[in-house]
């Protein structure tokens, strides 16, 4: 049984979208997966499946918080060395502060037209003097974004979801969900301990 880590988009932020991770943790076990924890309240699942297939796992996932709680969630799921090759394409290991790089998990690779977006988006706020860099890398497909001056000010960061998750009352094909440094190595550390027991 591998470990897999569940990763949502956009619950328990400023008030919205409230779920108690308890009953979270209820609504994946009853996907029949096991070992079941949840990392703080921003929507971290760790859990384990016989299951290999990670898109038809976020997409179940998907279906049971909406019917559970009444509200979509999109969700990216990686195997424990999905997650590890991840992070270690990670092309900022010298940034000495965890909340200033960013993981930025699709649930599938980026088209050009929007890496193109993106790009713009940066060659825009480097003039307006920001120091803040995107870059796409990883498997499965991942950004990193590194925000010097902080990530809830930036511009860049705002700019990036805007491109790749518009707000959309419908349900979004790219699933995009960020985690910092410290919250994306803390996960891998908890698939790490799971893989032990």
């Amino acid at each position: 049984m591998a470990s897999h880590v569940a990763l949502l988009r956009g619950i328990n932020v400023g008030g919205r979208n409230k779920v108690p991770m308890a009953d979270l943790r209820e609504v994946v076990t009853s996907l029949g997966h096991t070992g079941v924890s949840t990392y703080i309240q921003s929507g971290n699942v760790l859990f384990s499946t016989a299951e290999e297939d990670t898109a038809k796992l976020a997409a179940a996932l998907e279906s049971a918080i909406e019917e559970r709680f009444g509200i979509w969630s999109s969700v990216v799921v990686l195997s424990r060395d999905e997650l590890a090759q991840v992070l270690a394409a990670n092309p900022y290991p010298d940034e000495p502060n965890p909340k200033m790089v960013h993981v930025v998990f699709l649930n599938a690779e980026l088209p050009g037209s929007l890496v193109e977006r993106i790009s713009a988006a940066e060659s825009a706020a480097a003039a307006k003097g920001s120091r803040d860099a995107v870059q796409v890398a990883g498997q499965p497909q991942a950004m990193f974004l590194h925000t010097p001056d902080g990530f809830g000010t930036s511009e860049l960061a705002q700019n990036v979801f805007k491109i790749i998750a518009p707000p959309k009352k419908s349900r979004p094909g790219l699933a995009a969900t960020a985690r910092n440094w410290a919250t994306a190595t803390k996960l891998l550390s908890l698939c790490e301990e799971k893989k032990e027991d």
